[in-house]
């Protein structure tokens, strides 16, 4: 088991590498902004400031926790020895930066033998920095968070969103098809991490999403399950990149085998 002592050197740890990179993404966006490269197609797009945001990140880690772990979008992985690895989105919602869309965020978790215990979101655009420990809650600054009171299915707000490679893309539209008259409305805000917290925060009754990655997920899924939300996948799975679903305990429970039945998780 961690100690509380573990936990919170690495929750200042976190905050300090996402405070930080966000500021650099924030501050430091060119004028002429370009892409630097493509991943899954195309569309799916690393700009130089995804590279120089984990640059910064993987210095901050190296510097105060040398021992451990990474595991980085663009391209850190490092297995480490102490027991504690670092899962890193240094850029969640690339394409909305590179629009000068406010959505993006800096996601920045830490994993204890395999459990995610500590997760920062830090969305510099929107002024704010979401972050949980394991058993020790949720919380936006100060502030508890909490996810939303028990509402039925046709008054649920959800958040989904839509991979990059086309094929893909055109099963998702069918699935949001099947799911939009059976509830309040869809949103799509274009970062993961932040619809996660926007679960955490009472923002979004639900979330779901197919191809997440492991760095997309870790904290923001920590900070919604500590504010109250379940998650998962397919019903008796974990979240993953097959399926990953956040929501109130009765959204989740209503959404789950609405899901599976439109088999959301497959392409």
């Amino acid at each position: 088991m961690i100690s509380a002592e573990l936990k919170a050197e690495l929750l200042d740890v976190g905050l300090e590498a996402a405070r930080r990179a966000g500021e650099l993404l924030r501050d430091g966006r060119p004028a002429d902004l370009a892409v630097a490269a493509t991943k899954s197609s195309p569309i799916d797009v690393v700009t130089e400031m995804d590279i120089a945001a984990e640059k910064l990140i993987t210095e901050i880690l190296g510097r105060r926790r040398p021992e451990d772990g990474l595991l980085g979008e663009e391209g850190a992985d490092t297995p480490g020895t102490s027991g504690v690895r670092w899962v890193v989105d240094p850029l969640d919602g690339t394409v909305n930066y590179l629009y000068g869309l406010p959505s993006w965020s800096v996601s920045v978790a830490a994993e204890y033998r395999g459990e995610t215990v500590v997760g920062v979101v830090a969305a510099p655009m929107r002024g704010e920095t979401f972050h949980a420990q394991l058993g020790d809650g949720a919380w936006l600054g100060d502030a508890r968070l909490a996810c939303r009171p028990a509402a039925p299915l046709d008054q649920a707000l959800i958040a989904t969103g839509f991979a990059y490679v086309q094929a893909r893309r055109a099963h998702q539209a069918e699935v949001a098809r099947r799911i939009i008259p059976l509830v309040r409305d869809i949103r799509r805000g274009g970062s993961a991490a932040v619809d996660l917290c926007d679960v955490a925060a009472g923002r979004l009754d639900g979330y779901w999403e197919r191809g997440l990655n492991p760095w997309d997920l870790a904290a923001g899924e920590l900070i919604a399950r500590e504010a109250g939300a379940l998650t998962g996948g397919r019903p008796g799975r974990p979240a993953s990149g097959e399926l990953a679903l956040a929501a109130t305990p009765a959204v989740f429970a209503s959404l789950q085998p609405l899901l599976d039945e439109a088999e959301a998780w497959r392409d």
